[in-house]
């Protein structure tokens, strides 16, 4: 069975996706294939390269560069989401290819952009992870040690929770201790079928 699981920054995905890696599943987390391939892969710094000129150089990325250049520009963004969840959704589908579907028999694809990438489309069941704003605010702070105020910045800028909610079959409430949540996400897997 291959999920697909998607919500905000500091909503606890990775409580989900540790507990389906020790039900012996295999996790594929998006946002690190992309990075790797931004190693990997020249066809990729090719393809930004050709839409965004002056942005790869020497084979490497400059990403101030062109965040500068996307984030002022909602179609130059556009632009570079499709090249880039083309690249990333042709190597998840490469690597669950690539896999012995026998073990694992559970694939998880972590993914903030499921849906835009067509990643959605592979995944028999969908979950969106969700957690109060205040709750995600402080999980940042601690773990990327920045600002409250840039913690802020981070969640203003993406979907709500109620838009990852609509989207998905499933929404996971992490609005407890980890414990809870914990319980929650076994209870998932266990309707589910994975345990």
């Amino acid at each position: 069975m291959i999920i697909g699981i998607t919500g905000g920054t500091g909503c606890g995905k990775s409580t989900l996706l540790e507990m389906i890696r020790q039900q012996g599943g295999l996790v594929l987390d998006c946002d690190a294939i992309y990075h790797e391939l931004l190693k990997t892969d020249p066809s990729l710094l090719c393809a930004i390269e050709n839409r965004f000129p002056g942005t790869v150089e020497d084979g490497v990325l400059d990403r101030k560069k062109l965040g500068n250049i996307v984030f002022a520009d909602a179609e130059a963004l556009a632009d570079l989401n499709a090249i880039t969840h083309k690249a990333v959704k042709d190597e998840v589908i490469r690597r669950i290819e690539g896999t012995d579907r026998s073990i694992p028999n559970t694939i998880a694809i972590d993914a903030y952009g499921l849906f835009e990438g067509g990643l959605a489309e592979l995944c028999a069941v969908t979950v969106a992870v969700v957690a109060p704003a205040e709750d995600r605010i402080r999980r940042l702070m601690a773990r990327d040690a920045i600002t409250e105020d840039y913690a802020r910045s981070r969640i203003a800028a993406q979907r709500s929770n109620e838009e990852f909610s609509s989207l998905c079959q499933y929404t996971l409430h992490n609005n407890g201790s980890l414990e809870d949540f914990q319980s929650k996400c076994l209870a998932f897997l266990q309707e589910i079928g994975i345990i």
